[in-house]
């Protein structure tokens, strides 16, 4: 069974996630702005998530963790709990 280790950003709003994918973009560091924006738990460890096996998160998470080219960010992809910019750091 394939696991991966994945970091996201959660907030609550689409433009709030694209400014700081901007931000990302521009050469900013992904766990100070986590810890700075991102409203879930993990933000306080720079958005690490761990190490997770398909289906632990929610679908559109998936798709993107165990189907998307890795250290890379992605989004915003949007759930039930607000939009994420997600970054895949290893798959195995």
């Amino acid at each position: 069974m394939a696991t991966a280790c994945a970091r996201h950003i959660l907030v609550k709003t689409k433009a709030e996630a694209e400014t700081i994918k901007a931000l990302l973009a521009k050469g900013g560091d992904f766990g100070q702005l986590a810890k700075k924006h991102s409203t879930c738990p993990s933000g306080k460890k720079g958005g690490d998530l761990g190490e997770f096996k398909p289906g632990q998160m929610v679908k559109a998470f998936d798709q993107v963790v165990f189907k998307q080219p890795l250290l890379t960010v992605h989004g915003p992809i949007k759930t039930q709990f607000g939009f994420h910019l997600i970054e895949t750091i290893y798959r195995r």
